[in-house]
Parts: C-alpha cells; sequence; structure tokens
C-alpha cells in the first residue's frame, strides 16, 4: 500500500529496515490515539493490543525530554521510565514542547525520525513479538517492524516500564 512519507518512513527506508505501513481513518474527534489504532488495525491485520505500541514524551527535569513506547493498553511507570533513562523522576512533558521537540504532533508522534533524537526507552515486551507496530508519524498511520530493528534504529535502552 502507498503510504504518505513521513519522517520515520524515511529513517527506515535509508537505513533499509524491512517494514510495511499500515493506514487507517483517523477520527479527529478521537483523543484516545492508540485506543484507536487498536480498534481499526488488531483484527484487520491479526495482532493482538500488546503488539501496538504508543509512544509517549516525558519529561526527566531540567528540562530534558525522553520518550517511553509501550503497549497500547498499559500506562506508563513514570519512575520506571525515568530509572531506565538515568534520570530521578519523570512527568508527562508538555504537549507543545513534545510536539515542538519531535516535529509531530501528539497522537502521531513516531519514536523514528524525530526532529531531535531524544534518549528512548521500549518496554521489553516489544522483544516477545516478531513484528511490532507503532506510530509512523502521523495519525492514522502506523509501521510494522521486528521490535530489535526498532530498538537499534532509535537506540533505545529496554526496561519494564509498562504497568498493568
Amino acid at each position: 500500500m502507498a503510504a504518505a512519507s513521513t519522517p520515520a518512513i524515511r529513517a527506515l527506508t535509508q537505513a533499509n529496515i524491512d517494514h510495511r505501513v499500515h493506514s487507517y481513518r483517523h477520527d479527529s474527534r478521537s483523543d484516545s490515539y492508540g485506543a484507536e489504532a487498536v480498534s481499526a488495525l488488531a483484527e484487520q491485520l491479526g495482532v493482538g493490543p500488546e503488539q501496538i505500541f504508543k509512544t509517549l514524551v516525558i519529561d526527566l527535569g531540567s528540562g530534558g525530554l525522553a520518550v517511553a513506547v509501550l503497549p497500547v493498553p498499559h500506562t506508563l511507570s513514570l519512575k520506571a521510565a525515568a530509572a531506565a533513562l538515568g534520570g530521578g523522576k519523570a512527568a508527562m512533558a508538555d504537549r507543545a514542547k513534545a510536539e515542538r521537540t519531535t516535529g509531530y504532533v501528539l497522537g502521531g508522534i513516531s519514536p523514528l525520525g524525530q526532529k531531535k533524537r531524544l534518549p528512548t526507552v521500549i518496554d521489553e515486551s516489544a522483544l516477545r513479538w516478531d513484528r511490532v507496530l507503532c506510530s509512523a508519524g502521523k495519525r492514522g498511520l502506523e509501521i510494522e517492524l521486528a521490535p530489535a530493528d526498532l530498538v537499534a534504529l532509535t537506540g533505545a535502552v529496554t526496561a519494564p516500564v509498562a504497568a498493568t
């Protein structure tokens, strides 16, 4: 399927990483972007909700932002994310600052191809799958790739950051 090019897709293509792009109709009234992706793609692609990952931008204090990538059905343990990234504590980042720093809009923030590469932690559960999905950098657009490629391309650490 031909898809719009985004910095995330270009990063994968330039790195010659095997990936597939999936699109779905984004409802502009939706504010639960991860749940919308799960609802649209899980059954269509035959994947579980645990294979679809959301990208959250966190503030590690002193203005330092970072990225946490975890399965959509889970919440982020800010304490675990901060520990994995060597910070004391973390809070969710300000929306405008997250968008300005990554170059993406909320609900379309990808862990790949960010304007400014941020320290990244990916929940270790990603490694249980052959393929995972994450935002391709636009609402309604997801990238399917091997988790090891996602870790390598983002320079991420993996840790248990998803709370149940």
